[in-house]
C-alpha cells in the first residue's frame, strides 16, 4: 500500500465496527464527524450489513463513495471462527517427540467443572491424526542438536496434501531460538502444497519462548486466515463495485491497526479487533475531558466490556485466552485457547441489550449469557423473537423511546417487551410486568460490574480514583448503576456513544509488533548485543509497515520483559530512553523492581534477566476531528417528559426528556432525566446530575459526592 493511498486527498474516512447484533459505521471528513449509521448485523454474510450502514452513512452526509480514502474495520470474524469451531482444517507440524502437545492440551478445572466428577475435557484444537512430527532438534541457545530430514519433510507434505488439508502450521522447539529448521520447512511445504495452500511458522507469526503458547498462536492463524483473506478480498471487492476504492485496514488486538494485507497474514492478531477499537475511544475521550485515569465501559447488544486506561493509554496484555470459562476476556488462564499477541487488557462477559432473561426450574431469574443477537432480536424488535431481554426490559421500564432507537431506523413495540416479560418472566415470579424488567435491569448491572471488578478490584486497582467512559448502544444506559456499585462518581458519556468503537477506528494509527526472544543478563550484558537485538526487530516491523526509521510520520516504542533470576515469569517494562545506555539499562531494571513490588507486594533486588525483547513501529495516518459537536438552536431541546420507573420511587414518575443534539456546554441537569441520542441513551438516576463540556461529552456527578 502505496504512502498515497493511505493518505488520500479529499480526507474522508469510514470506520466500521461489526458487532454481534449491531454494525456500526461512522463516516467522518475534513471538519469532522458527518454522519453514522447503525445496522442490524447480517451473519450470514456480513459485508451485508457493512454496506447497509455505508451507503446510509454516506447517503446522511451527501458524500460520493470516490470521496473515500480511508476504510477502518473491526471485525469479530477470528474469535467467532474459533468459538463457534468454524475454521478450516489444519495440519500441525512439530518437531519429532512433540507429536501430542497440543492434543494433550492444558485445561485448568475451574467454576462448576471442579465439583463435576464425569467431567471431559474440551476436544484439542487439532486432532493426533493431523498433527505430523519431523526429525530435528534445536536447543535453547539456537544451536543444532539433530540436523533437519528434509526428505521426511517432502514425504510429510505429501501425506498433508492426501489428506486434502490446504492449511498448516508448523512450531518446533526453540524456534524462537534459531527458526533456520522451521523456515526451512515451510518452504519445502509450501513447495509441495501449491500457491494455493495456507503455510504458517511459529517465528514469523509470534517467535516468543513457550513452546505451548507459540503453537496455540500459530495453529488459531492458520485457523483463521484463510477466512479472512476471503472475507476481506471480499469486502474490498463490493466495496469498489460501490466505488470506493480505498484499502482496507483492520483493527488489531493491541489498539493500533493494519494493513488487510497483514491482517489476512497474521489473522490471529486480530481475536480481540472490536472491543479494542472500543477501549481506544475511551482513551481519547477521557484525555479530552481532563481524565486520563478512566475505566472504559463499552455495552452492545451482546457483551460488555470493560479495561482499564491509565495515563491515556490502555493496559496491554501479551497473552490472553479465547474461549475460557467465566467469559472474562482472557483472565482465566488454563481454559481456552492461549493467543500470545498485544492485546489491550480487558474483561469482557455475556451482558448486552440482546442478553435473555430466563428463569430456571428452581425459579431463580437469570440474565444471559445467550443472546438473541440480530436475528430475530429482542421480542421488541418485532422479528420474530419471543424471549425477553436486557433491551425489552429497558423499553418496559421507559428507559428507551420506542421512536427513537438505533437513530430512528428501527421502531420497537414496546407491546411485545411487556408481553415476553409478563409470560416468560412476571408470570412464573409472581411478580408486577415493571418489577420483573427492574430485576433484569439490575441482575444485567450486576454481571457487567463482575467485568469491572475484574480489571480493577481484582488487580489490586481502586475503581474510586477513576472516571467511568460508556459507550455502546446500550451502555449509557446503565453505566451510572455500575458506577454506584464501585463508589465511582464521575460517568463520562461521549459524542456518538452508540457507535464509540467505529469512532476508536479513526483514531487509530497503522502499527506492527514484532518480537523476539533471547535470555541475557540485565548486568552486564553488552549494550551493543541489546541493541542488535531491537534493531533487527524495528528493520523486520519497518519493512512489514512499508517505511524508514528516518520518516517523519514513523514512531518506534520498545519494551523487555524481565524477570528475577530463576524465575518462570516476566514483568513487561517499556524501555525508557533511546539510544541504549548504562544509564537507560539500569533504569529499565529500577522499573522492573518497581512493578514488581506494585505487583506482588514484595520487594527484591536479586539479579534480573531480560528475556523477550518488543518492538512497535507505528506510522501516524492523518486524522480527522472526531465527535459531534452539539450546537445549539433555537429549537427547543427537550422533548415531551416520559413515564419512567426508577427503583428510588418504585413507581413510574413523569421525567424530563432532552435532545442531545440540542445541548450546549455548561449550565446543569438534575436527575432524574434521559437524554436521547441518536445510536444511543444516557440514562440519569435520581441520584445524579449530568452537565455538557467543552468536547460535547456529558458527565455525569454523584449528588451524594458533591
Amino acid at each position: 500500500m502505496s504512502s498515497e493511498e493511505e493518505r488520500g486527498g479529499s480526507g474522508y474516512a469510514l470506520g466500521v465496527d461489526v458487532g454481534g447484533t449491531f454494525t456500526d459505521v461512522v463516516l467522518a471528513g475534513p471538519d469532522g464527524q458527518e454522519s453514522v449509521a447503525k445496522t442490524l448485523s447480517t451473519h450470514g454474510d456480513p459485508t451485508d450489513g457493512i454496506l447497509n450502514g455505508i451507503r446510509a452513512a454516506l447517503d446522511a452526509a451527501g458524500v460520493r463513495p470516490d470521496q473515500v480514502d480511508r476504510v477502518v474495520h473491526a471485525t469479530t470474524l477470528a474469535t467467532n471462527a474459533i468459538l463457534e469451531n468454524k475454521g478450516v482444517r489444519v495440519a500441525h507440524v512439530v518437531t519429532q517427540g512433540f507429536r501430542s502437545l497440543l492434543p494433550l492440551g492444558r485445561y485448568a478445572r475451574v467454576e462448576e467443572d471442579r465439583f463435576d466428577l464425569m467431567f471431559t475435557p474440551p476436544a484439542s484444537p487439532v486432532p493426533l491424526e493431523d498433527c505430523f512430527e519431523v526429525p530435528e532438534r534445536i536447543d535453547a541457545a539456537g544451536e543444532v542438536v539433530t540436523a533437519l530430514d528434509e526428505s521426511a519433510v517432502a514425504e510429510i507434505a505429501d501425506r498433508i496434501a492426501e489428506r486434502g488439508i490446504a492449511s498448516v502450521s508448523v512450531a518446533l522447539v526453540h524456534a524462537y531460538a534459531n527458526p533456520g529448521h522451521e523456515q526451512r520447512v515451510v518452504e519445502i511445504i509450501r513447495e509441495r502444497l501449491g500457491a494455493d495452500a495456507t503455510v504458517v511458522g511459529s517465528a514469523e507469526i509470534w517467535p516468543e519462548i513457550r513452546e505451548y503458547e507459540r503453537s496455540t498462536t500459530t495453529l488459531m492463524s492458520a485457523y483463521v486466515g484463510p477466512l479472512m483473506v476471503r472475507y476481506l478480498r471480499v469486502l474490498e471487492s463490493r466495496l469498489a463495485e460501490l466505488g470506493i476504492r480505498a484499502k482496507v485496514q483492520v483493527m488489531e488486538s493491541g489498539g493500533a491497526v493494519m494493513s488487510a494485507e497483514l491482517a489476512g497474514r497474521r489473522a490471529v492478531a486480530t481475536v480481540e479487533s472490536g472491543p479494542a477499537a472500543g477501549a481506544v475511544a475511551a482513551s481519547f475521550t477521557g484525555l479530552s475531558a481532563g481524565r486520563p485515569d478512566v475505566i472504559s465501559f463499552d455495552m452492545g447488544g451482546t457483551t460488555a466490556k470493560a479495561c482499564v486506561i491509565r495515563d491515556g493509554k490502555p493496559d496491554i496484555t501479551t497473552e490472553f485466552h479465547v474461549g475460557g470459562k467465566g467469559s472474562y476476556g482472557g483472565r482465566r488462564a488454563g481454559t481456552g485457547v492461549p493467543i500470545k499477541v498485544p492485546a489491550i487488557d480487558l474483561a469482557e462477559v455475556g451482558a448486552g441489550g440482546g442478553s435473555i432473561a430466563w428463569v430456571d426450574d428452581a425459579g431463580a431469574l437469570h440474565v444471559g449469557p445467550r443472546s438473541a443477537g440480530s436475528e430475530p432480536g429482542p421480542a421488541c424488535y418485532g422479528l420474530g423473537g419471543a424471549e425477553p431481554t436486557v433491551t425489552d426490559a429497558n423499553l418496559v421500564l421507559g428507559l428507551l423511546d420506542p421512536a427513537l432507537f438505533a437513530g430512528g431506523e428501527m421502531a420497537l413495540s414496546p407491546e411485545l417487551a411487556e408481553k415476553a416479560i409478563a409470560d416468560r418472566l412476571a408470570r412464573p415470579l409472581g411478580v408486577t410486568v415493571a418489577e420483573a424488567a427492574h430485576a433484569v435491569h439490575e441482575i444485567a448491572n450486576a454481571t457487567m460490574g463482575s467485568a469491572v471488578h475484574v480489571v480493577t478490584v481484582q488487580r489490586g486497582i481502586d475503581p474510586r480514583d477513576f472516571a467511568l467512559v460508556a459507550s455502546g448502544g446500550a451502555g449509557p444506559m446503565h453505566a451510572a448503576r455500575v458506577a454506584e456499585r464501585f463508589d465511582i462518581d464521575t460517568v463520562i458519556v461521549p459524542p456518538s456513544c452508540g457507535v464509540g468503537s467505529a469512532v476508536g477506528l479513526l483514531a487509530t494509527d497503522l502499527s506492527v509488533n514484532s518480537v523476539a526472544t533471547r535470555i541475557l543478563g540485565a548486568s552486564g550484558s553488552s549494550l551493543s548485543e541489546v541493541t542488535a537485538i531491537f534493531d533487527e526487530l524495528v528493520t523486520r516491523a519497518l519493512h512489514e509497515l512499508g517505511g524508514t526509521p528516518g520518516d517523519s510520520d514513523v514512531a518506534i516504542a520498545r519494551a523487555v520483559d524481565l524477570r528475577f533470576v530463576g524465575q518462570a515469569h516476566q514483568i513487561r517494562v517499556e524501555v525508557p530512553g533511546w539510544p541504549l545506555t548504562d544509564e537507560v539499562l539500569a533504569a529499565l531494571v529500577e522499573q522492573f523492581c518497581e512493578q514488581y513490588r506494585v505487583q506482588y507486594g514484595i520487594e527484591l533486588r536479586d539479579p534480573a534477566e531480560m528475556v523477550t525483547y518488543r518492538a512497535q513501529v507505528s506510522r501516524r495516518v492523518p486524522k480527522v476531528p472526531l465527535g459531534r459537536r452539539a450546537v445549539a438552536t433555537s429549537a427547543s431541546n427537550q422533548h415531551p417528559d416520559r413515564q419512567v420507573w426508577f427503583a428510588e420511587y418504585a413507581e413510574y414518575r413523569s421525567v424530563p426528556v432532552y435532545d442531545r443534539d440540542q445541548l450546549s456546554p455548561g449550565g446543569e441537569l438534575a436527575g432524574p432525566l434521559i437524554v436521547d441520542d441518536r445510536e444511543s441513551t444516557v440514562v440519569v438516576p435520581p441520584t445524579w446530575n449530568a452537565t455538557i463540556d467543552n468536547s460535547a461529552n456529558i458527565v455525569l456527578t454523584r449528588k451524594e459526592n458533591r
